[in-house]
């Protein structure tokens, strides 16, 4: 008997688990091409932009994405993918499973030879990310999560930092490519500098959420991205505790575009020092 399109694609029957596998192994697979055609797109003729000068795609976004559309096509066939550089492949139904890929998170750093970039695939049914992975090319490290089973990364169990000061937390952010919105971000920041213990800038959103799941940061902001930028380090920050305030909603003066990541005791203080000095006016 023939099931139809809506019942043969629920995510119902499938445990997350095995979704998370399937984000591990093929964002495994493609972090291996990532570091093979690292050496053909590190030359600035082998680069193009998209928003900014600065918002570069390489060879290699273009063939890691493609890798991953279609190991998940012979995987998965009646799926979805949201990705960076080719967008999305349809508007998923209810329950249907849908990727969402940053094929290379953090391309400047790639580009660069710098060693802090990753692949980032998430799981997404009715809105909501269930499983994922992050890996690292460079390092080999695996950071996973499915939803209600936990955060891991090499198979270590993630918990977030128990900082509870903020004048002593490491805070990670980011800064958007447009000039404008780039300016007010450095604004913002250089106001709350003297607040925190301290700041990072690692330019890989994906990898700095990860970061929160393992307490290596007490906390993270940013406007501005993207689900891609989110959708697999965000399941990761939540599955080790952290509270997670991905754009969407405005209930806090953020703005509809914040990411807010950061250790329980530590995410209240920071969006209210963030709101006090103006990081709402940032978009």
């Amino acid at each position: 008997m023939n099931r139809s399109p809506d019942v043969a694609h629920r995510v119902d029957p499938v445990p997350v688990e095995e979704l998370e596998q399937i984000a591990v192994d093929v964002a495994g697979e493609t972090a291996a091409l990532a570091l093979a055609v690292r050496e053909r797109v590190v030359g600035r003729d082998r680069l193009d932009t998209k928003s900014s000068a600065t918002d570069v795609v390489t060879e290699g976004d273009r063939a890691c994405e493609a890798l991953v559309r279609e190991r998940l096509a012979a995987t998965r066939p009646g799926d979805l993918v949201l990705g960076e550089e080719e967008g999305t492949s349809g508007t998923p139904g209810p329950g249907q499973v849908r990727w969402v890929v940053d094929p290379i998170d953090g391309t400047v750093n790639y580009t660069h030879g710098l060693p802090w970039f990753s692949v980032s695939l998430g799981a997404e049914v009715d809105g909501r990310i269930v499983a994922g992975a992050v890996v690292e090319p460079v390092s080999g490290r695996v950071w996973r999560a499915a939803l209600g089973h936990g955060a891991r990364r090499d198979g270590e169990t993630l918990r977030t930092s128990t900082l509870d000061e903020l004048a002593l937390a490491v805070i990670g952010t980011g800064l958007g490519y447009d000039p404008g919105r780039r300016a007010r971000q450095a604004a913002v920041l250089a106001r709350i500098a003297g607040r925190i213990g301290d700041v990072r800038r690692t330019g890989c959103a994906s990898l700095d959420l990860c970061a929160v799941a393992a307490g290596w940061l007490d906390g993270f902001y940013e406007h501005g991205l993207h689900a891609w930028d989110h959708a697999a380090g965000g399941l990761i920050a939540a599955e080790a505790g952290a509270v997670v305030r991905l754009p969407g909603a405005d209930p806090d003066g953020l703005g509809a575009e914040a990411t807010l990541v950061a250790a329980p005791a530590l995410a209240g203080p920071l969006t209210e020092l963030l709101v006090a000095e103006g990081a709402g006016g940032i978009a």
